[in-house]
C-alpha cells in the first residue's frame, strides 16, 4: 500500500441491516484515514460494489438473505488475489470461522469485540496482515493445540454454505440461483454433505446445522 492509500483506506461495508451499517459507518469515518466509499446489503450486491468501487478493504457480514458472506468472500478473491477482505460476524464457531479463511478472507472479527478491535484489524488487514479479534484466535489456538474433529471439517467452504441454505429452508432451485449453479449441480453437493456428514434426512442436516452455529435467530439485533 502506499503512502497516499495508507492515508486514506476506502471500505465496503457489507451487512444486510441498514441500520447496522448506518453506526459502523459512523465509528469508521470518525478516523480520519478511513472512508466508506460503498455499502451492501447481500453477497450479489456486495461483489458488484467491488467490482464497481475496487475498495481497499471489505468488511463482510456472514449471514444475509440468499447467498452468504462466505459465498461474496469467495467471489471476491477469484476476482482479486489481493483483496483485502475482513469477516465481521457475530459467529464464533470454528467451522464458521475455518470456512471464511478457507474461501479467501485475510481476517476475521466478532460483533461482540469492541469497535477499536474493528478498527485495529481493518487496519492490520489494510497492511496485509492476518487478523483476528481476541475471541477468534483463542479459538484457533485451542483448535491447533487440541483438535477437536468435527462433523463439518470434510465439507469445502461451498459444501457448508448450501448446507445453511438447506438449514435456512432454501429449495434446491433457490440454492441455485443464489449461488449462480445448475441445479444438478446443487443436487450432487446436496449428496456429497449427506455422503459426508452422514446424514440420511434433510432434516439431520438442519439439525446439523443449528448444533454446529451454521443457523440461528433472525432478530434485527441477532444477525451477524
Amino acid at each position: 500500500m502506499t503512502a497516499s492509500q495508507a492515508q486514506n483506506i476506502s471500505i465496503l461495508l457489507v451487512d444486510d441491516h441498514p441500520i447496522v451499517r448506518q453506526g459502523y459507518r459512523r465509528v469508521l469515518e470518525h478516523q480520519g484515514d478511513f472512508r466508506v466509499v460503498a455499502e451492501a446489503d447481500s453477497a450479489t450486491t456486495a461483489y458488484s460494489a467491488f467490482k464497481t468501487h475496487e475498495p481497499d478493504i471489505v468488511v463482510m457480514d456472514i449471514s444475509m438473505p440468499g447467498a452468504s458472506g462466505l459465498e461474496a468472500v469467495r467471489n471476491i478473491r477469484s476476482r482479486s488475489r489481493t483483496a483485502g477482505i475482513l469477516v465481521f460476524s457475530m459467529h464464533n464457531e470454528p467451522a464458521q470461522v475455518k470456512a471464511a479463511f478457507k474461501a479467501g478472507a485475510n481476517g476475521y472479527v466478532t460483533k461482540s469485540s469492541e469497535p477499536t478491535m474493528l478498527i485495529r484489524a481493518i487496519r492490520a488487514v489494510a497492511r496485509g496482515e492476518r487478523a483476528m479479534s481476541d475471541d477468534i484466535a483463542h479459538i484457533l489456538a485451542v483448535e491447533s493445540l487440541a483438535p477437536s474433529r468435527s462433523t463439518l471439517d470434510d465439507l469445502g467452504e461451498r459444501e457448508i454454505e448450501i448446507l445453511r441454505q438447506i438449514a435456512a429452508g432454501s429449495t434446491k432451485e433457490q440454492i441455485a440461483a443464489n449461488l449462480n449453479l445448475s441445479v444438478k449441480t446443487v443436487q450432487n453437493y446436496h449428496y456429497l454433505v449427506k455422503t459426508k456428514t452422514g446424514m440420511q434426512t434433510d432434516a439431520q442436516l438442519v439439525r446439523l446445522a443449528a448444533a454446529c452455529g451454521l443457523t440461528e435467530p433472525r432478530g434485527p439485533a441477532e444477525r451477524g
